[in-house]
């Protein structure tokens, strides 16, 4: 399922990171687009990038081997042979778009990064039966009269698990002129996208997913 975004530049502090690690308006298809989908139509692909950047001024991208693992902000990198296939097929594509894959250490107008999220979240959230606890042990005998008292404890946690894949690219070429630490976090994301759904987990469904990801995305080209 296609999905286009209102992309507004971001800087992210996610490259600082990858620098370090590495060395180098929304519209659905319909409402409640992604309920009651098949397994082969429920991964999702959103796509975002800057309205004000020309795609063919950049001639070069920087790819790395290895895929970025966000998890809770903390970031690392890895290598299976899902996240290889990713690297190869997004390179592959934006060969074919015209741009040029450069070698580790040689710059370029381009950075690249897949990334892996793997994040789990715990919260707290009241009971909203927790009132009735007393109720239930009152004067009126309790549940049918045996003086049954159930517990409902006024909170209870609950854990959140949010995976999915993202494609990020940004702009190397009109970076900041010094090389600072500081001015690495201030990288422009200039193309963004997300892969959600069904996880994937075998080398077909990656294929499926970038060829989707770069049909719907036909401004990302070095020449016109």
């Amino acid at each position: 399922m296609k999905m286009r975004q209102q992309f507004k530049p971001v800087k992210w502090s996610v490259w600082a990171s990858l620098l370090l690690l590495v060395g180098g308006g929304l519209t659905a298809c319909r409402e409640n687009a992604i309920n009651d989908l098949s397994p082969a139509d429920s991964p999702v692909y959103i796509t975002n990038y800057d309205r004000s950047v020309n795609f063919s001024q950049y001639k070069t991208f920087s790819l790395p081997d290895s895929v970025v693992i966000e998890s809770n902000d903390a970031y690392s990198t890895g290598q299976t042979d899902i996240s290889s296939r990713f690297v190869t097929n997004v390179a592959n594509s934006l060969t074919a778009k015209g741009f040029k894959r450069v070698t580790r250490g040689d710059s370029a107008d381009l950075g690249v990064a897949i990334i892996r999220v793997n994040n789990q979240y715990t919260g707290v959230a009241s009971n909203p039966y927790s009132y009735y606890s007393s109720y239930w042990g009152g004067g009126y005998g309790g549940l049918g009269g045996y003086g049954y008292s159930p517990y409902y404890p006024s909170y209870y946690t609950y854990q959140v698990t949010d995976q999915y894949w993202e494609i990020q690219i940004v702009d190397l070429k009109n970076r900041p002129a010094t090389g600072t630490g500081t001015d690495q976090q201030q990288l422009n994301v200039i193309y963004d996208a997300t892969i959600r759904g069904t996880d994937i987990t075998d080398q077909q469904a990656v294929d499926t997913a970038i060829t989707a990801i770069f049909n719907q995305s036909p401004y990302l080209k070095a020449t016109e």
